[in-house]
């Protein structure tokens, strides 16, 4: 197969959703479609000794959430599919962000009986700012679930996008019996069977056309006449479908159905796949790069030390753009000016890794890292010299002073501190002219300063002092040429720089903010640093 056809037949998505409404369970789905795992895992359960295949991390196998951005490969209908399975707790990092930045389109997880939820309406501003098509599949129908009109109403009103239902649902609960195919115009029946709630085998469909005389003793008389009525509201009301719109992120295919008994997941995967494209171009300081150019190029939008905690090791994660990616080949890391090979490339299913020869534009693929990487950079064809846009570094809204208990492992502690910082899950900070005897955390969400907390314990084996800040809002100082002492600050303002020498400001208030720009003329502050992660 050529370059073109192998570019042209993959596609590459993220999963996004608040915590419990199936993400994993959909992505385990998806896989066990693909013939990439032979068995789905409970995802919940904390006895169970099946953990989904996407949550790898320890402190997420206790929890039953995931904590981490996974990455997962198969192959289904002759596309080749990379998933990027996101975090869905609310307590979630930049990580979910910058995930987003690498897929092409999204795939939005909403529980019937919620609706749309908070974690739902931040990951999907992020989805908007990038234009990025969005795929919506209404999950546990299985269960009491809401009206179907308040779901679509709520979708388009609170994420403010027009939808347009591919399917309808015929009950909820365990009046559930199946969807209404709106395109081909026939009921795909729902069986439940216990047996295939843990995904051992294909669920059982039946279609059957709506001019059926069986379809009165098959769903019941009042849900047959709900069905007509609402086939007839929604062919009067509901937004034409239009392709472009899709592809734009202005419109979202909504699927009905349940990931945990399988029904509506496979006629999903497959309707997806027909309206998602091919990897979409990337804009560069050189103008836009188009995946099909044979050049290579990547950028990093993932680094993750200790995947394997035997050997103190460190992936990068990169998204092909250009291009085909072959193991042998020379590239330049454009940030450190520097021409390398790309060690141990591999493939992630989780934990479970596959050294491969090549990848192709769409592909995400993991490299051996020595610490030169950094979230952000660039990795081409040393013909050519360029950067990808950078990825915005978003503020902290939480905040802590940690330091070790052992001083003798002070060793450990700035090293695990600097690595788990360059994932990108933290941000280290320190007042000037301290040093790294104790820093201030920073992090998005609440729950890694908690993982923060157990990965120095478990993995660098230092236990920490902790306390807690008021502070809850951060901007970078933009003046290159400011003398930082001479600043008038309130006593609740704190001057600190990061681990790139960047000077900022950490607040407790807005009132703090305006008075520092009011006692200070000229000096300029700004939310994110687009260009700290470069």
């Amino acid at each position: 197969m050529g370059l073109k056809e192998e570019i042209n037949r993959r596609r590459t998505f993220a999963i996004i959703s608040h915590p419990d409404a199936g993400k994993t369970t959909l992505t385990e789905k998806f896989l066990l479609y693909g013939g990439a795992i032979a068995q789905a895992g409970a995802v919940k359960g904390k006895k169970n000794s099946r953990h989904a295949v996407s949550d790898w991390m320890e402190i997420e196998k206790q929890r039953g959430i995931s904590v981490t951005s996974s990455v997962m490969q198969f192959q289904y209908g002759g596309y080749c599919i990379n998933i990027l399975d996101t975090p869905g707790h609310q307590d979630f990092s930049e990580d979910t962000y910058r995930t987003l930045m690498a897929a092409d389109s999204a795939v939005m997880v909403i529980d019937a009986s919620k609706g749309v939820e908070n974690q739902t309406r931040k990951l999907f501003k992020v989805c908007v700012m990038r234009h990025i098509p969005i795929f919506t599949f209404i999950n546990k129908m299985d269960r009491e679930a809401r009206n179907p009109f308040d779901l679509i109403d709520q979708i388009e009103n609170e994420l403010g996008i027009q939808t347009y239902p591919v399917n309808w649902p015929i009950g909820c609960g365990k009046e559930f019996k199946g969807v209404y195919d709106r395109d081909k115009r026939h009921i795909i029946a729902f069986s439940s069977d216990s047996e295939m709630a843990f995904g051992k085998h294909k669920v059982a469909m039946e279609e059957v056309e709506l001019s059926d005389p069986a379809l009165d003793s098959m769903l019941g008389e009042h849900l047959h006449q709900t069905l007509s009525d609402d086939i007839e509201l929604l062919d009067g009301a509901s937004d034409e479908f239009d392709l472009e719109k899709v592809r734009k992120g202005q419109l979202s295919p909504v699927f009905f159905g349940s990931a945990l008994t399988n029904f509506g997941v496979e006629p999903f995967l497959e309707r997806f796949l027909e309206m998602t494209t091919s990897p979409t171009p990337r804009v560069s300081s050189e103008g836009v790069i188009d995946p099909f150019d044979p050049d290579f190029s990547a950028f990093v939008f993932k680094i993750q030390a200790n995947m394997n905690k035997a050997h103190r090791d460190r992936i990068t994660f990169l998204r092909v753009c250009s291009g085909k990616f072959d193991k042998e080949m020379d590239v330049l890391h454009v940030q450190g000016n520097k021409k390398m090979r790309l060690s141990q490339p591999q493939q992630i299913m989780a934990q479970e890794r596959e050294i491969i020869d090549e990848a192709y534009a769409g592909d995400i693929i993991g490299v051996f890292d020595p610490g030169i990487f950094a979230i952000g950079d660039t990795i081409c064809s040393p013909k050519r010299k360029f950067e990808f846009e950078p990825i915005p570094t978003f503020a902290p809204e939480h905040f802590m002073r940690v330091r070790q208990k052992d001083t003798l492992k002070r060793k450990q502690f700035v090293k695990g501190a600097t690595q788990i910082a360059q994932e990108g899950a933290i941000q280290i900070f320190q007042e000037p002219e301290t040093g790294m005897e104790e820093v201030i955390i920073g992090v998005v969400g609440v729950l890694q300063l908690e993982v923060f907390e157990y990965r120095m314990k478990n993995e660098y084996n230092v236990e920490l002092f902790k306390e807690s800040l008021s502070y809850s809002h951060i901007r970078w100082i933009d003046n290159k040429d400011i003398d930082v002492k001479k600043l008038k600050l309130s006593s609740d303002t704190k001057l600190v720089q990061d681990f790139r020498g960047n000077y900022l400001l950490l607040f407790t208030s807005e009132w703090n903010i305006r008075w520092a720009l009011e006692k200070n003329e000229g000096l300029e502050l700004s939310e994110f640093n687009r260009g700290a992660l470069q």
